[in-house]
């Protein structure tokens, strides 16, 4: 806390991700709609699960605290960054700096860690179906989540621990939307180039073990979904492969940038944009339009709030 206290920059000048005026215009359309509807999705999801009674179990208990998740996910960062598109000065406060990394970190970590309770979801209830309402029970489910927001908190808390215990009173650039573990660490006073490839690269190194890890546990529910087929294994595929597109766009742009820090690779923006927009946009689509029972209660609430809305409306 001492390195944040006596800092001497007081703000970060954020460069965005163009100066075209044509692609701000593009960008500001299309981000902003990609937010509103992330936004309207994963609420529509959230309620659906919360307000439907045959959704209340282990799957979409998980699959709602995702959507949460998402949420707070496209907002830590999106806001501003539309905010900011067109204005000749993109500034950040220190402490909004340091809020974003924060952030960022708590809603990843939490998301890795969830996604790989979802995948132990899909494990026991396909390959131990018999024994899955006694091990999914929901003081586990709930355990589940909990530890989710344990893990991301006490990852974050490691790496503000450290970019806080730096002096920054020199170059306050950063090329980017946001402020990232990768792109602030390079502006302190003092050289931490091997420290700090060790604690960005820790993250990467996080987030590639529990991809290969979520990668296994599909592998063997799919083998088993192939060897034991059965009524429900069309559903059970398709419900195991639309986590996996979760999985591999949320890991793999996480796994790219943290795994080699201190590039200056143009990817990494739209990597950024990737993980940050574009994932928890994604993400009620391919659950909602993969998923007939969401698609169903979704549909009757709907219809229900429409045929409200029609009596209560005068003649």
């Amino acid at each position: 806390m001492e390195g944040f206290n006596n800092s001497r920059v007081s703000k970060f000048m954020l460069l965005g991700l163009t100066d075209s005026p044509e692609l701000q215009i593009f960008f500001f359309v299309m981000f902003s709609i990609f937010y509103l509807m992330t936004m309207l999705g994963n609420c529509l999801i959230l309620l659906t699960v919360l307000s439907t009674l045959h959704l209340h179990s282990p799957m979409y208990f998980l699959l709602s605290n995702l959507s949460f998740i998402d949420m707070c996910l496209s907002s830590f960062a999106t806001p501003k960054m539309i905010m900011d598109i067109f204005a000749q000065h993109k500034t950040i406060s220190f402490e909004g700096c340091i809020s974003q990394i924060f952030f960022l970190h708590l809603f990843t970590g939490t998301e890795i860690v969830l996604l790989i309770s979802m995948s132990f979801d899909r494990y026991i209830a396909i390959c131990k179906p018999l024994h899955y309402s006694t091990i999914m029970s929901q003081k586990v489910c709930v355990g589940l989540v909990v530890i989710s927001w344990t893990v991301g908190f006490l990852h974050t808390i490691s790496q503000l621990a450290f970019i806080l215990c730096l002096p920054f009173c020199g170059p306050n650039v950063v090329d980017s939307f946001f402020c990232d573990l990768p792109l602030v660490i390079r502006l302190a006073c003092i050289d931490v180039y091997v420290l700090g490839i060790f604690m960005i690269s820790t993250s990467g190194v996080i987030a590639l073990i529990s991809f290969l890890l979520l990668l296994t546990s599909y592998i063997i529910v799919l083998v088993t979904i192939k060897d034991h087929p059965s009524t429900g294994s069309s559903k059970a595929f398709s419900t195991c492969t639309a986590h996996f597109i979760v999985v591999l766009m949320f890991f793999g742009p996480c796994i790219f940038i943290y795994v080699w820090p201190f590039t200056n690779f143009e990817v990494d923006k739209v990597l950024s944009v990737f993980y940050t927009i574009f994932t928890p946009f994604l993400n009620p689509l391919i659950y909602t339009l993969r998923n007939q029972e969401v698609k169903t209660a979704l549909k009757k609430k709907l219809s229900n709030q429409c045929l409200n809305l029609g009596k209560t409306t005068p003649s």
